[in-house]
């Protein structure tokens, strides 16, 4: 017997599964790609709340987030570590919304400073598939073409379909926007660097155990996952003239991915319209490109939800 089905299993869709079974639910997440497939293993993952409106709602999610992520790197979580970080001012700025969040947060001349979690995607999401088998949940790998697909299956449905909710749920406020990197060698880093408002384009150098993950850019609106060279000899460009200790690091990898962006943002909230048979469906999808960064809070309150519906009257 199945109280929830998770459907995706990127990061959104696997800790809130792990959320549930904590709950005592029983879990069945339900995915067209094994975790390594998703969009979520392409992230640089270091918490940051890019290209994210600040409402309370929303520094809670990333609070929550920053705290299991902290927790977990000091406990030994495969892949979590605190980073140190500095991003670079253009202007002189006012602290951003999401510093409530940061214990350490400082702003110096010409730049923030601070230190949180980051995630080596590929092994975190190991980790979170394990701790979703260990917790008694299950991972199926099945493509569906709609929700009610699954309608009847079990009584709540928990949609963390990232991109998919275009279609899947029937949200045109959802769409891409592109993010290409290059990973190179890393030559000794271990600060994270960000130049947001770098004249040709949003510019970070996150270091990680053996590589450095340089990028960026956000294309909104953009379907294409074949690196572009261009771009890629940009990015490298940029990122050595921000830490020149990467001139003459080894490339070691191009890619491109698809953040789940949304018009709006993030939709986490129970659907008024329950499925054929009565499944309910709880949405949690739209994170753009702070889908680890919002990972945890977001898993907190979809839990919530649940237990909402399914708690008796």
């Amino acid at each position: 017997m199945t109280d929830v089905i998770v459907l995706g299993a990127g990061v959104v869709g696997l800790t809130s599964a792990v959320r549930l079974l904590e709950a005592g639910a029983r879990v069945t997440v339900t995915t067209a790609d094994e975790p390594a497939a998703t969009v979520s293993a392409l992230a640089a993952a270091v918490w940051y709340p890019t290209h994210t409106e600040g409402d309370p709602r929303i520094l809670e999610w990333a609070r929550r987030t920053y705290d299991e992520l902290s927790v977990q790197a000091s406990g030994g979580v495969p892949g979590v570590v605190l980073r140190p970080t500095r991003m670079l001012l253009r202007a002189p700025a006012a602290a951003p919304w999401w510093a409530a969040a940061v214990p350490d947060f400082a702003a110096v001349p010409g730049e923030w400073r601070f230190t949180v979690p980051s995630a080596e995607m590929e092994v975190y999401l190991r980790w979170l598939a394990g701790r979703v088998t260990a917790l008694g949940g299950t991972i199926v790998t099945r493509r569906i073409a709609r929700l009610a697909d699954l309608a009847g299956e079990a009584p709540v449905l928990v949609n963390a379909t990232g991109l998919g909710a275009r279609t899947l749920a029937g949200d045109p406020a959802v769409h891409p926007a592109r993010g290409q990197i290059v990973v190179v060698a890393n030559p000794g880093l271990v600060t994270s660097v960000r130049d947001e408002d770098h004249p040709e384009g949003m510019t970070y150098v996150h270091p990680r155990s053996r590589d450095v993950v340089l990028g960026g850019t956000f294309q909104p609106g953009d379907w294409d996952t074949a690196p572009d060279p261009a771009t890629a000899a940009a990015i490298l460009r940029r990122c050595i003239g921000l830490v020149p200790e990467l001139a003459g690091a080894a490339v070691l990898r191009h890619a491109a991915g698809l953040r789940p962006a949304r018009h709006g943002g993030a939709r986490i909230e129970v659907d008024p319209v329950p499925l054929p048979g009565g499944t309910r469906v709880v949405h949690s999808y739209g994170h753009g490109g702070a889908g680890v960064t919002l990972s945890w809070g977001c898993a907190d309150e979809v839990a919530d939800l649940v237990g909402r519906i399914t708690r008796p009257a």
